[in-house]
């Protein structure tokens, strides 16, 4: 059987896929921040703002939806660590336009470990805007998801990313 080196480290010397072994790494303070977008018809995003959907208080079960989600990585992940985050911030930012509203989410995962967060922060935003979409769909199927993406991570032996 050959042996493959790859700089992707879910694969083994012969590519199978597998855990990362993380045992001898440093626990230390970790954190990442990963944002995304919502488009939607400007009635939609009204709709939202005034907290009168007929599914209640989109933003705040959508909220909840990306915390649940960023403890939930593991699970839906297949090679993600199972973490104790510390630390899970979501929040959302409006921006009203007279063709397309639409709602930016930002996650903030934080954790003490050996292995970073970065997929708990970019999960936390993916689902926190699909509930969105599950919550509104009945008025615009036509919202769209866009720009998610990891904005920084802090903490580890790789040091600190910030994206443009």
């Amino acid at each position: 059987m050959t042996t493959l080196s790859s700089p992707l480290t879910h694969f083994d010397a012969q590519g199978q896929a597998h855990m990362v072994d993380v045992a001898a790494k440093a626990a230390t303070h970790r954190i990442a921040v990963a944002q995304g977008r919502l488009a939607m018809q400007p009635a939609t995003l009204d709709l939202i703002l005034s907290g009168t959907a007929k599914k209640g208080d989109v933003l705040g079960i959508a909220r909840i939806a990306g915390i649940m989600a960023a403890k939930k990585t593991s699970d839906l992940i297949p090679l993600c660590h199972p973490l104790a985050l510390t630390r899970v911030a979501v929040e959302f930012a409006a921006s009203p336009g007279s063709e397309t509203g639409c709602i930016t989410c930002t996650a903030t995962v934080e954790t003490v470990g050996p292995t970073g967060v970065e997929m708990e922060a970019l999960t936390a935003v993916n689902i926190a805007l699909l509930t969105i979409y599950d919550m509104c769909k009945a008025v615009d199927r036509g919202m769209t998801m866009t720009d998610c993406k990891l904005l920084e991570k802090h903490g580890g032996k790789s040091g600190s990313f910030v994206g443009v």
